[in-house]
């Protein structure tokens, strides 16, 4: 049956709108491809078409608390490939070969891989000026010379368990360089030029340059000056004594800064790559448990004396030992001290004393103060790698471990808890978070964009028991076990340790670790200093090794802060037969050879030099302390010794 006309018409009237329809919509659509998704096509087409070359951004430098340099960027060429761009592989791979010290293969067969761009190391990696205009000068189609940065450290090995280093990339990866890496990065830039499937540079397309964002300058609370001269004593230290390691850190017990921290052995971060990882890895005054000894009976007179336990006048009797629970505790003077104050029973570090301060306080008691004083947990310092310490659990403790404990002995601790909870004893109470980051500053503006501000944990006892601990830890340098870290003029204070080491589970009877914690000054500190020296050889008592090594770190470090010399502290007190009797270096400059006889007192022995009868020049200066016997040397001339 054929169909009507009005049929046909009606089938062709259906199609022609549809077809109206249909092309009114691939219209639309194709005006809305062009108009509407016009910018976000050719961007996505741009991006398949982009190349880019990476500009590094500027790590951050690091200063000390003054601005001083101490780890920041030097400018290291680096050398890249665009494959695609590439004209003659193998003549461009013999030439790179010869200036980059790298096989013609495996230079092949990076600038022949089917990818964007290559970097071409690890000879085109962070070059030297003199290499990178030698590649340039060679105007190899598609080889780039990028600038790239590299860390540098103008001080070698000086501080470096604190700074830390950085890799290949200069991303962090110990020490403040890996703890505030977000901070130090930056971002890096690029130029971004559009190309064809070949790797031609399109026709017609310009250069987009986006620069890169530098990173933040970091200021440390560490103090160049403090801490040089402290591993000048650590390094000394080594060579006398030959320790398993050594550790040492300064704060400031006011704000809980860190002016300076080191340890042996020691590294150089550019160089870390030639040292063991232990060596490196390990940040010793963070990371590093061990038994206090003595410096940790400091806690237990604070919390006697706050608790009102003892009075330093009242007295005591020491036989030497003293019995707990069925052991004998002995004292380090075998015949004992016999009647003495609290106060000598510290200046002395009478074991058997500070047992009966800690039964006193009772178990409860002294294991609060302890906890309170920061002991059992991290301090929260800004560096990686922070121990938590061991203490006895309260249900463990008996009368033994009640007892070893007042004394500093089967309590582990870490240097950074021992310094500040040590700081907080005389400081006025106060313990403070110990920190390394003092400051962010804009690279470009040198404007300051964060600070870092002291950080109250807790107080722990009252400004009047602090004061009793100042007072009586000072007749301790000047009368006590620490005398070798008496300094004349200033008004020290401190406390020995000597304690042994545990070797496969047993206390050794060879092996100690020997420390001293000293601050000043001693009625207002203004630093405090602790050292602690792993099984020196000879001699192994902390009085005799580590406290030389405070006191040399201290003075100078007094001078340096500008701290005046007083003459109001506790009077040093001679001990015939086993200190040695010093006398101050008379003025001689001005006087003739006649005069000056008489002013030695047969104190010290002359070595003349030069002629003439008057004295122009001297050497120590006047007001210097020798041990009586020695040696000064005078400079003779007969013309008027000059201002």
């Amino acid at each position: 049956m054929r169909a009507s006309n009005v049929t046909l018409r009606r089938r062709l009237y259906v199609i022609f709108v549809l077809g109206t329809i249909l092309f009114i919509a691939l219209i639309a659509r194709l005006g809305w491809v062009q108009l509407m998704m016009g910018p976000e096509l050719t961007e996505k087409a741009e991006e398949s078409w982009r190349r880019e070359i990476p500009f590094s951004a500027k790590r951050g430098e690091i200063w000390d608390r003054n601005g001083e340099r101490l780890a920041y960027n030097v400018s290291t060429p680096t050398v890249w490939a665009i494959p695609a761009q590439v004209r003659d592989p193998k003549t461009t791979a013999a030439q790179l070969s010869r200036v980059l010290g790298m096989s013609e293969e495996s230079i092949y067969k990076k600038i022949t891989r089917r990818s964007s761009i290559e970097k071409i190391q690890p000879g085109g990696r962070k070059m030297t000026q003199q290499k990178a205009a030698e590649v340039r000068e060679l105007e190899l189609p598609g080889i780039v010379v990028a600038e790239d940065n590299k860390r540098f450290y103008p001080y070698d090995g000086l501080a470096a368990h604190v700074l830390g280093f950085t890799g290949i990339d200069n991303q962090g990866l110990t020490g403040v360089e890996a703890k505030y890496e977000d901070r130090l990065k930056g971002h890096r830039g690029n130029v971004a030029f559009l190309s064809n499937a070949r790797g031609d540079r399109m026709p017609n397309s310009s250069e987009k340059y986006i620069p890169p964002k530098d990173g933040l300058n970091l200021q440390l609370t560490i103090d160049k000056y403090i801490q040089t001269a402290m591993e000048r004593e650590l390094d000394q230290a080594m060579v006398k004594y030959q320790p398993d390691h050594i550790i040492s850190i300064a704060v400031d017990p006011n704000t809980g800064e860190v002016l300076a921290m080191a340890s042996r052995p020691n590294y150089e971060p550019a160089n870390y790559q030639s040292y063991a990882s232990e060596v490196y890895n390990r940040n010793l005054p963070i990371w590093m448990t061990y038994e206090p000894g003595s410096t940790f009976k400091i806690i237990t007179l604070a919390a006697a004396l706050e608790e009102g336990k003892v009075k330093l006048n009242d007295y005591f009797h020491d036989p030497g030992f003293i019995e707990v629970g069925g052991a004998r505790l002995r004292c380090w003077k075998r015949s004992g001290h016999g009647s003495q104050t609290f106060r000598e029973v510290v200046e002395n570090s009478c074991n058997p004393g500070f047992v009966t301060m800690g039964q006193r306080l009772g178990k409860e008691k002294l294991f609060q103060y302890i906890k309170d004083f920061g002991f059992g947990t991290k301090t929260g310092i800004d560096l990686a790698g922070e121990e938590n310490g061991i203490l006895f659990k309260l249900p463990q403790v008996g009368p033994v471990e009640l007892a070893t404990t007042s004394f500093g002995q089967g309590v582990s601790v870490t240097p950074i808890q021992q310094i500040m909870a040590v700081s907080a004893a005389v400081n006025g109470g106060k313990l403070f978070k110990p920190h390394i980051a003092k400051a962010w500053v804009h690279p470009e503006t040198g404007e300051v964009v964060d600070e870092v501000e002291p950080e109250l944990v807790r107080t722990v006892i009252s400004e009047e028991t602090s004061k009793k601990v100042r007072e009586t830890l000072e007749y301790v340098v000047a009368q006590g076990t620490g005398r070798n870290a008496f300094i004349d003029g200033y008004r020290v204070g401190g406390k020995t340790g000597t304690a042994q080491k545990v070797v496969n589970g047993r206390y050794s009877a060879n092996e100690h670790i020997v420390s001293f914690i000293g601050f000043a000054p001693a009625d207002d500190p203004k630093i405090v200093i602790y050292t602690a020296v792993d099984n020196p050889k000879g001699v192994q008592f902390g009085g005799v090794i580590a406290a030389p090594i405070v006191q040399n770190i201290m003075e100078d470090a007094l001078r340096y802060m500008g701290v005046p010399p007083r003459k109001d502290g506790v009077k040093e007190k001679y001990r015939y037969g086993l200190d040695t009797p010093m006398a101050e270096v008379p003025e001689l400059v001005g006087r003739t050879v006649s005069e000056i006889y008489e002013s030695l007192n047969s104190n010290f022995r002359l070595a003349k030099y030069g002629t003439g009868n008057t004295v122009v020049l001297q050497e120590p200066k006047a007001g210097t302390k020798l041990p009586r016997g020695s040696t000064i040397q005078i400079y003779l001339s007969n013309e008027e010794p000059k201002n």
